[in-house]
């Protein structure tokens, strides 16, 4: 099969026609058009290597009501995505060699993304006894990120095996920076004016800034690789500006509900907006936006939560975390970032596609425009200007906090090793 897209701005930069074959990048200029099996119209368009997600959500095994591997690997397509980290805390828990492969085989199965499965640090997340690491990293899933995401390794002593044994074969620990001494179960609203104003159990900054600390020290002390998801502070991003300047070996994620929302929004008890970490106040909402214009932050990760309806349609207390975001994380970034002078499409495909795959180790993502390079790609629509409606996302869940919102910059095609998974915006 070749397939030609013709006119295709490559990073927004030069113009030019992409030919591919058998899965790979074989040409970049001017195509000939007479053995092509399918010709893309790209005029307009941006190209950029396929975006890659660190902290995706599936639900598979456990909660297949909430989302499938199939469904949200059709969320990510849909998305412009061409590979997700799937999260351990499923049921059963990604702790063992053999549940990685259950969940890398699902995604091979639904074919449409590279589903990669991120392995628990601890067993079962319980925070005490170190999960099966090394068995997980020699598995066919060839798991490289770990994470007990949704809990935090706050046994500072469990954190320090952990870094110990996966600098022993290239690993990363994905850090929920949340002390729950600071920051229990109950803590869903920022700590300030309008968590006391409402009567919400108080989520401080404090409380990821101490332990995204501690970490940092721990990295270094170990000489391992860190990875700090959802940082969502401006004491986070100091701490971090201060390690990356040591030299630690330290990366950090921002989700982009952290980028555009405020915990002013809860003010209506809306458990659409109900995530952990919390949203931030206006300062640290632009505290992100700098970091990760300025590299502090290295990537943009959606953490995709979906929930069934039983789960989030309760009182704001009692409502689980999370929210949709991997159909609108491009068109966020595009709308903060790019629309407002603060990137590039080049910084775009650092932070959403180059930088996520060098973290996760994947070799065949992220990868240049050139000859040569996997046909990973997404076509951006720079100018579209989307409405996002719920009742439009291909995810099996609806608790999506950019329902009604106009957002400027959509896909319009996404390929998975030249095979177009997503056409004008529909899948393929």
């Amino acid at each position: 099969m070749t397939v030609v897209i013709r006119g295709a701005s490559l990073l927004g930069e030069t113009t030019a026609d992409l030919t591919v074959e058998d899965g790979v990048i074989r040409d970049v200029g001017t195509a000939d058009l007479g053995g092509a099996t399918q010709v893309i119209d790209a005029d307009g368009l941006i190209a950029l290597p396929g975006l890659v997600d660190l902290h995706t959500h599936l639900r598979e095994p456990g909660r297949e009501d909430a989302e499938t591997i199939l469904s949200g690997s059709m969320a990510a397509a849909v998305g412009g995505y061409t590979a997700v980290l799937a999260m351990a805390n499923t049921s059963p828990v990604t702790d063992t060699a053999e549940n990685a492969e259950r969940v890398h085989d699902l995604g091979r199965r639904a074919g449409l993304v590279d589903v990669h499965p991120v392995g628990a640090v601890t067993r079962d997340l319980g925070g005490q006894e170190l999960a099966e690491l090394g068995l997980m990293a020699r598995s066919r899933a060839r798991v490289r990120v770990f994470s007990d995401d949704g809990r935090c390794v706050d046994d500072a002593r469990v954190m320090r095996r952990a870094l110990e044994y996966v600098r022993t074969f290239g690993g990363v620990i994905s850090q929920h920076a949340q002390d729950p001494h600071l920051a229990g179960p109950t803590a869903c609203c920022h700590e300030g004016e309008l968590s006391g104003r409402l009567g919400l159990p108080g989520w401080p900054g404090i409380a990821e800034e101490v332990v995204v600390a501690r970490d940092v020290m721990l990295a270094r002390h170990t000489g391992s690789r860190l990875h700090v998801a959802h940082v969502s502070t401006a004491g986070s991003i100091e701490v971090l500006r201060w390690a990356k300047a040591q030299g630690i070996a330290v990366t950090a994620e921002v989700t982009p509900h952290h980028l555009l929302l405020t915990t002013d929004l809860l003010s209506g008890y809306d458990p659409t907006f109900k995530v952990n970490p919390p949203l931030r106040p206006a300062e640290d909402v632009e505290a992100l936006r700098a970091a990760l214009a300025d590299g502090t932050i290295d990537a943009v990760a959606t953490d995709h939560a979906p929930h069934a309806r039983h789960d989030k349609e309760h009182a704001f207390v009692d409502a689980a975390f999370g929210m949709l975001g991997l159909e609108t994380a491009l068109s966020v970034v595009s709308t903060v970032m790019v629309r407002e002078g603060r990137m590039g499409w080049s910084d775009v495909a650092r932070t959403m596609s180059t930088t996520p795959s060098r973290i996760a180790g994947l070799e065949d993502q992220g990868q240049a425009l050139s000859v040569g390079s996997p046909a990973n790609l997404t076509l951006v629509d720079p100018t579209a200007e989307v409405t996002v409606d719920r009742a439009d996302s291909v995810s099996l869940s609806r608790n999506n906090p950019w329902h009604g919102r106009r957002l400027t910059g959509s896909v319009h095609a996404t390929l998975l090793r030249g095979v177009p998974t997503v056409l004008e915006g529909k899948l393929a």
